[in-house]
């Protein structure tokens, strides 16, 4: 039976079936939602959408690293 909050189908998608949570879980809130984005972009209809979000969250990261954070 499929659950959608806590194990969605696209969670496990990924061709190594490692669910990115289990990865993401040891970064900071920036650099793992970047990671999350490109892990899924490939599972979603939207590929560049999610690859734009993860710039979009690399870029914030590197904002607050060089101490302009926005």
């Amino acid at each position: 039976m499929s659950d959608p909050v806590n194990n969605p189908p696209r969670y496990n998608g990924h061709p190594s079936g490692i669910e990115c949570i289990t990865i993401v879980e040891h970064m900071g809130f920036c650099l793992g939602n970047a990671i999350k984005y490109i892990w899924r972009a490939d599972l979603k209809a939207d590929a560049i959408e999610d690859l734009k979000k993860a710039r979009w969250y690399i870029d914030r990261e590197i904002a607050r690293r060089e101490g302009k954070q926005p």
